[in-house]
């Protein structure tokens, strides 16, 4: 991996007059096969799809706003702070909000504008302190899990309380990673659900969940939409948004995109 990844997925690294042809070649030929996986930290969005978080402040005013579930306790504008990215150069979003302060999961919490229900997702983060914890959250209703330390079910990278951890994949304190993901929706007839949710997962490259079933909502009505239903098992068949998890610690987020899906096969396997 070249280390000259940026926060804005489509802005391109500023080489030095001093750096000779052919390191040059080298670094740009590099790029390329990066953005041409289109899995793995820097990937570029793929054809079609949307940036919906870049690391600026312009951006996540305008593509986010708060989940306003039965915990929240933020306000608008959004309370997430705008810092150097402590690895490449460029901003990147912060999830330090005070309303979250102590684990308060579900308090200040940010979901995308625009609801989506199949889709192919790219997202990196990167935990800054030892037991960092996060969540990147489908439909706003299932939970990836971002947690340094833990490699149970519940822990870093784990379709939550449904997969073990792939733990061995994550790259640790001060490092990016990234989530590629091929989400297929719950599906239903008259009202009931006949499909369960179903995803395909790349963490950093590395194929981790192959077309894994996604039971429930886990964690309760403050967790994510549905959460309050049949304890969790009441899902609806609606759309739901791209949730990120502000729990009180210094977890960073950049170079997310989207692209609407319609995957009609139960199946959401993907190759890089």
């Amino acid at each position: 991996m070249v280390r000259f990844i940026c926060a804005k997925a489509n802005t391109m690294p500023r080489l030095d007059s001093a750096v000779t042809p052919l390191i040059a070649v080298v670094v740009l030929l590099g790029l390329a096969t990066t953005a041409g996986a289109g899995v793995g930290v820097g990937a570029q969005p793929i054809r079609g799809a949307k940036v919906i978080l870049d690391g600026s402040r312009t951006m996540l005013d305008e593509k986010w706003t708060y989940w306003e579930g039965p915990r929240f306790a933020s306000s608008l504008p959004i309370k997430w702070k705008i810092v150097e990215d402590p690895v490449d150069r460029g901003t990147v979003v912060m999830t330090d909000d005070p309303a979250a302060a102590g684990g308060k999961y579900g308090a200040a919490d940010i979901v995308t504008k625009k609801t989506y229900s199949d889709f192919r997702l790219h997202v990196e983060f990167l935990v800054m302190k030892p037991g960092g914890n996060s969540g990147v959250y489908l439909q706003n209703r299932y939970e990836i899990q971002v947690f340094d330390g833990d490699k149970t079910k519940h822990g870093m990278g784990a379709v939550i309380n449904e997969t073990e951890s792939p733990y061995q994949v994550y790259t640790g304190i001060g490092k990016w990673n990234a989530y590629d993901i091929n989400f297929r929706a719950a599906r239903f007839k008259d009202g009931k659900r006949v499909e369960k949710a179903m995803l395909t997962m790349y963490f950093n490259g590395k194929r981790v969940h192959v077309n894994q079933h996604i039971s429930q909502v886990w964690g309760g009505p403050n967790s994510g939409i549905d959460g309050g239903n049949d304890g969790g098992k009441g899902i609806t068949d609606t759309p739901g948004s791209l949730k990120l998890q502000c729990e009180g610690h210094d977890v960073r987020y950049r170079n997310i995109w989207i692209k609407a899906a319609n995957l009609k096969k139960a199946d959401t396997d993907f190759k890089k």
